[in-house]
């Protein structure tokens, strides 16, 4: 079955809206079993294991993340941050609908509002999405921060 537009479209609305909403479990299952979330911290990175990143998450580090995350004590999220994404110029790179692969890019800006404080996030990601069971999946989500090489205060959601 190949994926739309729209379709593709929809599902990273519904990803940002997961967030936003800090559903965090809800997030971590549209990620396939050996998907992975990376935010690379240098411009142009070609892998995550030649050097640091801001975050390199399989489903395991994920799952440990927003079990910290959920914790009533945790620091760096008390109070919870507030957030709101906002999506465009999504364009389909790469689709293989005998595979049901695809790869979908699109920019986006993230506001974090969190103890009296307000911080933008800004960049492009690259969705590389898998159908499994006739839904979609994230096989991995790069986020490209335009600032990714700056200092950053503690990072604790998802961008």
């Amino acid at each position: 079955m190949s994926a739309t537009q729209r379709e593709l479209e929809q599902f990273l609305i519904h990803e940002a809206r997961l967030l936003d909403g800090r559903r965090f479990r809800e997030w971590m299952e549209l990620f396939a079993d050996d998907g992975t979330y990376w935010v690379p911290a240098v411009p142009e990175q070609k892998s995550p294991f030649d050097q640091a990143s801001l975050f390199y998450d399989d489903r395991d580090l994920m799952r440990t993340r927003v079990e910290r995350l959920e914790h009533p004590r945790i620091h760096v999220q008390t109070p919870p941050s507030r957030t709101a994404h906002l999506l465009g110029n999504t364009l389909v790179e790469s689709a293989d609908d005998a595979k049901g692969e695809y790869i979908i890019g699109s920019t986006f800006i993230m506001v974090e509002y969190r103890d009296e404080q307000q911080r933008i996030f800004a960049g492009r990601q690259h969705h590389h999405l898998r159908r499994e069971g006739g839904r979609l999946r994230i096989v991995q989500k790069r986020v490209d921060l335009i600032n990714c090489d700056s200092a950053f205060e503690a990072m604790a959601v998802p961008i």
